[in-house]
């Protein structure tokens, strides 16, 4: 058993069906609280953080009104609202979820204690979530509207929220579990997986992402890799994964250590 604090997000590609808005993938949900639970009765000293994305949820309202980019107007801040509901309702079936399963998990609504600057959140009670994890409950923060000190309003996602809370939290490792098996060496073909990535060897295949279609080329997944580098680079002991929880039993096994993805380190 190890004391660590481990940082785990759900993708919104897992837990809903992308291609029908606002619908859940109920039965994936069941399976991952159950895996969540079973991970943490095997190691009672972990102390982990859940987020989730938003899926076929709050990405409509919020592509619908342009929310990320800033809130200024009446209707705009009627989209903020909607999105922010739209949030909530998922986060309401990942919670039904841990419930079902005999976790004792506690929501933080980013929209409700965190204030942003430029998307970069400048301030939130983070003692609550202190508090939570000392009474070994599971907190779940996720996706949703921030109030801006600069835009206005804005939307947070998963990961702008786990950068405010590594530099709080300082965690062991982070995991991000979604439906694509890791970084590929030949997307879209998806035959070799690339294994490890560490920070030295990142510069060389930066190139190669770039200006092929090698390493998976794809926006969010490049995108994904350099936010866990970068954070990394500023954390050195700092791991990250990236791994499909699609098949039964993946996430309970990365959540004990076991590589199964592409791991990224210093």
């Amino acid at each position: 058993m190890t004391h660590e604090i481990v940082l785990l997000k759900l993708g919104g590609s897992l837990i809903t069906d992308k291609d029908i808005p606002f619908t859940p993938r109920l039965d994936k949900l069941a399976v991952l609280a159950q895996e969540i639970k079973t991970a943490l009765d095997a190691n009672p000293e972990m102390q982990l953080i859940l987020g989730h994305g938003s899926g076929s949820f709050g990405h409509v309202a919020a592509k619908k009104h342009g929310t990320r980019d800033g809130v200024q107007t009446k209707e705009q801040w009627q989209g903020f609202a909607e999105v922010r509901f739209q949030a909530a309702e998922l986060n309401r079936h990942m919670m039904e979820a841990l419930l079902h399963a005999d976790v004792a998990a506690i929501s933080f609504p980013p929209s409700s204690s965190m204030i942003s600057n430029n998307r970069k959140v400048i301030h939130h009670n983070i003692l609550a979530i202190r508090k939570a994890l000392e009474a070994h409950l599971l907190p779940v923060v996720y996706g949703d509207v921030a109030f801006d000190e600069t835009l206005g309003g804005t939307i947070l996602s998963t990961e702008d929220v786990f950068k405010f809370l590594v530099e709080q939290f300082a965690p062991n490792r982070i995991l991000l579990a979604g439906i694509e098996a890791g970084v590929w060496e030949d997307f879209p073909a998806r035959t070799r997986l690339v294994k490890q990535i560490q920070l030295a060897d990142y510069e060389a295949m930066r190139s190669g992402i770039q200006g092929s279609a090698s390493t998976d080329v794809t926006g969010g997944m490049k995108a994904k890799v350099e936010e866990m580098l970068s954070l990394i680079h500023e954390n050195p002991t700092l791991t990250a994964q990236i791994f499909s929880a699609e098949k039964s039993g993946f996430l309970s096994r990365a959540l004990r250590g076991e590589n199964m993805g592409t791991l990224l380190s210093a």
